[in-house]
C-alpha cells in the first residue's frame, strides 16, 4: 500500500481538492488479471470490505442512469434501489455506457467527478462509519473521506439497497 497526495489528478481528486474536504489517497498495484476490483482493493489496502464502497451504474427502463454506492462486501438489491430512485425497476447498465457517461473505466468508477451528474443512492450502511473508502477514479487508486462529505458532494441520498 502506498499513500500519496501527489498522483496524476483524476476528476474525483479534483472534486475533493476544489471542495476543500478532508480526504486521504491510497494507491496499490492493480493486478490486470483480476476482475474482482473491489475485493482486490480491500485485500491490497488491508481494508475491511464492509468499509470499501463500490460504485455501480444502473439504468431505468427509460434509459436514465444512476449510481448505487454500496460496500464491496454486499450485493446490490435492484428492487430496493428502484424503490429508492422512485422508479418501477432498474438493471445494471451496459458497461460501455457506464464508462462513457462517467468518464471512468470499470473497476475505477468513482461516485465523484463523473462526466454526467447522475442520481446517487448510498447504502444506509455508510451511516455506520465515520469514514469510508471509494474509488479514486482509476484502478489502483482509492480515497478515504467522511461520509457526510461524500453525501454532499454527490448530492446523494441514503437508503437500504443491499441484499
Amino acid at each position: 500500500m502506498k499513500r500519496s497526495a501527489s498522483q496524476a489528478a483524476t476528476p474525483a481528486l479534483a472534486t475533493l481538492a476544489s471542495a476543500g474536504v478532508w480526504h486521504r489517497v491510497y494507491e496499490y498495484d492493480h493486478d490486470s488479471a483480476t476482475d474482482s476490483y473491489g475485493h482486490e482493493a480491500a485485500q491490497k489496502l488491508g481494508i475491511d470490505p464492509g468499509r470499501l464502497y463500490k460504485t455501480l451504474i444502473v439504468t431505468t427502463p427509460e434509459g436514465r442512469l444512476a449510481n448505487a454506492v454500496l460496500a464491496v462486501a454486499h450485493m446490490l438489491d435492484l428492487k430496493r434501489l428502484a424503490k429508492a430512485l422512485d422508479v418501477k425497476s432498474v438493471e445494471m447498465a451496459d458497461p460501455k455506457v457506464a464508462q462513457r457517461k462517467t468518464g471512468y473505466v470499470l473497476g475505477g468508477i468513482s461516485p465523484l467527478g463523473q462526466k454526467s451528474v447522475l442520481p446517487t443512492i448510498l447504502d444506509s450502511s455508510t451511516q455506520d462509519h465515520q469514514t469510508i473508502w471509494v474509488s479514486g477514479g482509476r484502478r489502483g487508486l482509492s480515497l478515504e473521506l467522511q461520509v457526510p462529505d461524500l453525501v454532499e458532494l454527490t448530492q446523494g441520498k441514503t437508503a437500504d439497497i443491499r441484499r
